[in-house]
């Protein structure tokens, strides 16, 4: 079996794995700076989770800052 007989079908299956890998890293970042975004709302809301200690004045003050 010759590889160059199959060159272009290697080819294009890394280039498929790699758009697929590119796409979902761009997908991941997106989604985290929209999450990040929500969190920062609801923080500004006064809505905090449950597992989170009372946040200060301050805390919420960086959180509108990096909104």
């Amino acid at each position: 079996m010759n590889a160059v007989n199959h060159m272009g079908f290697i080819v294009a299956s890394y280039a498929a794995a790699v758009a697929v890998v590119g796409a979902l890293i761009v997908w991941v970042t997106l989604d985290y700076s929209a999450q990040r975004r929500r969190l920062a709302d609801l923080e500004m809301r006064g809505i905090t989770r449950r597992s989170a200690s009372a946040r200060s004045e301050p805390a919420i003050e960086q959180a509108k800052e990096e909104a």
